[in-house]
């Protein structure tokens, strides 16, 4: 194993892994914006609107997300006669896939909540949507973190997807050097560590969290 090798790349490679980082970020931030609105759009009771929630849901958790990528970076300018940013490209696609599983995540907590504090909320006066906003989503949130925590996780190894469309992120700038290097083993290597690292540093502060509120629940 060149060890000089990995030395001279590991700046190259940790410069990747924070625009990874960006990437996730960003689309979990995205994501669930989405997934909160898809959430209760799934629990509406009008069944036209119901419907359409359903539909984004099944269609991005049906469809594998290097399908989603290739058709926002190369059919989406095909329709709109407009070229896409791969930046653009890569955050819009992980985006709306993240949604669709934040927004499973968002009902299932939701749903977790007893029905009797909605109708509490209600019989004091607040409005369906302050009652949801004051009473239950708080609730739910502290219910969903470890999920929440999941999909972060996931997203951060699937934005390695955005690769083949050239975006320069963690993976991609491994695949760079290897092809002035021709070291695969070494640069392979130390991109699995970096990605270890990161996933086991979300992981640590997802379970610092959990506990942060179970501490202030008792």
């Amino acid at each position: 194993m060149d060890f000089d090798i990995i030395k001279s790349s590991l700046p190259l490679l940790l410069a990747g892994a924070g625009v990874t980082i960006e990437i996730t970020v960003l689309s979990v931030g995205f994501g669930m914006a989405i997934g909160i609105i898809i959430s209760l759009i799934r629990m509406s009771r009008v069944r036209i609107v119901r419907f359409i929630g359903d539909v984004y849901v099944h269609f991005l958790r049906g469809t594998p997300l290097l399908v989603q990528i290739f058709l926002v970076y190369f059919a989406l300018p095909a329709l709109i006669n407009h070229k896409v940013d791969a930046f653009f490209a890569a955050i819009f696609a992980c985006s709306i896939n993240s949604g669709a599983y934040v927004a499973e995540i968002f009902r299932g907590g939701i749903e977790s909540i007893d029905k009797g504090q909605m109708e509490a909320a209600r019989s004091l006066g607040m409005t369906w949507w302050q009652a949801m906003r004051y009473i239950i989503l708080p609730q739910a949130f502290k219910r969903i973190i470890p999920p929440l925590g999941n999909e972060f996780i996931a997203m951060l190894k699937d934005s390695s997807l955005v690769s083949v469309i050239g975006f320069e992120e963690l993976t991609r700038r491994g695949q760079l050097i290897i092809a002035r290097t021709y070291a695969s083993f070494e640069i392979w290597l130390s991109v699995a560590l970096i990605y270890l690292v990161m996933t086991f540093a979300v992981s640590r502060l997802v379970a610092m969290m959990e506990r942060r509120y179970k501490k202030n629940e008792q």
